[in-house]
C-alpha cells in the first residue's frame, strides 16, 4: 500500500478509564512507522503507587504490529494524568516531543511547587521542543504542528497527512464542548482563537480528542470531524462569537473543581514524565502546595 501526504493515517486508540484519557498509536502501515501521542502512567492517588500496565499495552501493540516508533508526542503538560512517556522511551528508544511554550508552563509551576534549584524551566527535560508551523516526517506520515494555546500556554495540535488532527484538550466531542481555561496561564480568548484555527481545517479532517466525558446515552468516543464540530459543538458551533464564548467559558470555569490529579500530574509532566529526584533517604516525594490553586 502506498501512502501519500493526504492518506488517512492508521490509528489505534487506548482509553485510560480512570482519567478518561485517550492515548494513540498513529502509524502509516503494518510493520511501518509510528508515533505515540499522550501516553498515560497509571497512578493510584490513595496509595501513591504508579504502574506501567496501561503503557505496556501500547508497547505490546507496537511490537505486535512490528512498528518502528519515531516519537512519543505530548499535546501539553496534562493536569489530569501522569505521563508514561519516559517508560515508552526507555523501552522503545523514541524521543519525547512537546511544544516550545512548555517553558512558560514550567516557569509558572516551578514557583507554585518551589522546585529544586536544579530544575531549569528551559524545556531541556524533553528531547525536542516544537514550534508553531514546524513539520516533520515519520516514515510515510507527514506531521504539521499547530500551536493552540488557551487551555494552557503550551498546547499543540498535530496534523497528520493533512487528513487527521490530534487536538489534545482543546476540543472535546461536540456534545461535551471545549476545554477549561482557568489553569495558570490559560485564556478563554486564546482558546477561542485556537479553536478557530482548528475549525479552518478541511471539513472532512478527522479529529481525535484526548478526553471524552460521555453524555447520557452514548459510549466513550474519541473521533469526530471538523464539520461535525462546526455544526454541533455545544460551545463553539458556527455563529458563536468570541465574546459569547469567553463569557460562557469564564462563567463555567468559575464553578469547576480542580482536576483530581492536577497537583501530582503537573509536577511530573513538566519534567517530561520523570519523577522528582529522590531525597536524602532515597524516597521520591510529590508536593502538595496548600491554598495555591
Amino acid at each position: 500500500m502506498t501512502m501519500t501526504a493526504t492518506s488517512v493515517p492508521l490509528v489505534k486508540a487506548f482509553l485510560d478509564g480512570d482519567s478518561e484519557t485517550y492515548s494513540y498509536v498513529v502509524y502509516d502501515e503494518p510493520a511501518g512507522h509510528a508515533v505515540v501521542i499522550d501516553p498515560v502512567l497509571d497512578f493510584d492517588y490513595k496509595s501513591g503507587r504508579t504502574s506501567t500496565e496501561g503503557a505496556q499495552k501500547i508497547i505490546d501493540f507496537i511490537q505486535e504490529q512490528n512498528l518502528k516508533l519515531g516519537w512519543v508526542l505530548e499535546t501539553h503538560a496534562h493536569a489530569d494524568h501522569l505521563s508514561a512517556a519516559p517508560f515508552i522511551r526507555e523501552q522503545l528508544g523514541a524521543p519525547i516531543g512537546i511544544g516550545e511554550h512548555i517553558k512558560n508552563v514550567q516557569e509558572i509551576f516551578r514557583q507554585v511547587f518551589n522546585l529544586e534549584k536544579e530544575f531549569l524551566p528551559n524545556g531541556s527535560q524533553f528531547d525536542r521542543l516544537f514550534a508553531d508551523g514546524e513539520s516533520f516526517q515519520v516514515g510515510k506520515l507527514s506531521f504539521r504542528v499547530m500551536h493552540t494555546p488557551g487551555h494552557t500556554p503550551a498546547d499543540l495540535a498535530y496534523i497528520v497527512n493533512e487528513s487527521a488532527v490530534f487536538v489534545g484538550d482543546t476540543l472535546f466531542m461536540p456534545d461535551v464542548g471545549t476545554a477549561r481555561c482557568d489553569f495558570p496561564g490559560g485564556s478563554s480568548a486564546q482558546l477561542f482563537q485556537s479553536i478557530q484555527k482548528l475549525l479552518a481545517l478541511p471539513p472532512s479532517t478527522a479529529m481525535y480528542i484526548c478526553h471524552d466525558y460521555p453524555t447520557e446515552g452514548r459510549e466513550h468516543n474519541c473521533k469526530t470531524t471538523v464539520a461535525e464540530q462546526k455544526a454541533n459543538n455545544i460551545h463553539v458551533h458556527d455563529g458563536v462569537t468570541e465574546s459569547d464564548f469567553v463569557q460562557m467559558r469564564d462563567e463555567r470555569d468559575s464553578g469547576l473543581d480542580m482536576p483530581r490529579l492536577i497537583l501530582p500530574a503537573i509536577q511530573v509532566n513538566i519534567r517530561a514524565g520523570q519523577l522528582p529526584p529522590a531525597e536524602g533517604n532515597g524516597q521520591i516525594y510529590l508536593k502538595l502546595p496548600l491554598n495555591q490553586l
